[in-house]
């Protein structure tokens, strides 16, 4: 397959293929008379692999080392847990940020629905705004 081909099938963009050939988590071969940049089906089955991680949050930088592993003969199952355990506790951290955030801005809107809108001074651009109670 060639690059257009592949990207056709997985539905993403031809420059997402040239980007992974480029950092090296993909390896084509070239058709001899047309220099096109052709994927084996290992490459294909590679690339799937790829946006599958991608789809778990793993980075381009994880799965480039999740590869290499295999590549080398050695299982990367247990790099891939402990990679997705950190992950998972990252993810819930940020969960656990938005929903304070959301707590907040829905707390700063009911309060807002209350007041009175102000004209602008030199003092303040916007009372509801500046009056918040801001975190630091």
């Amino acid at each position: 397959m060639t690059v257009s081909e592949l990207a056709n099938y997985w539905l993403i963009k031809p420059d997402t293929i040239r980007y992974y050939v480029k950092i090296g988590l993909l390896k084509p071969s070239k058709n001899p008379h047309n220099g096109y940049k052709l994927f084996s089906e290992q490459e294909q089955n590679k690339l799937g692999f790829i946006l599958q991680a991608k789809s778990l949050g793993f980075t381009l930088s994880d799965i480039k080392q999740i590869i290499n592993q295999a590549d080398s003969g050695l299982s990367p199952c247990p790099q891939v847990k402990e990679i997705m355990a950190k992950r998972l506790s990252e993810t819930e951290a940020k969960l656990k940020k938005m929903q304070a955030d959301f707590l907040h801005m829905k707390q700063a809107l009911d309060s807002w629905q209350e007041q009175a809108d102000c004209q602008p001074s030199g003092e303040q651009i916007c009372h509801l705004i500046q009056n918040s109670f801001v975190e630091k």
